[in-house]
């Protein structure tokens, strides 16, 4: 089995129609990141931030 991967703009109407049109025929099926995968994909592009101790957490966040 073949995969193919797409990337579009999500904001373009005729193409999130296409896509939906296309998955619709039933002959493609959309799979799904785990949860696992998207926090993977947060660590590599540095979207994750560490705290020394939980006080530096709280502090940070209620300020």
């Amino acid at each position: 089995m073949a995969t193919i991967t797409l990337s579009y703009d999500a904001r373009n109407i005729i193409a999130k129609k296409t896509i939906a049109y296309i998955l619709s025929l039933g002959v493609f099926k959309k799979i799904e990141k785990t949860a696992i995968d998207l926090s993977l994909e947060d660590v590599k592009k540095g979207r994750v931030t560490t705290y020394k101790s939980t006080s530096d957490l709280f502090n940070k966040v209620l300020g």
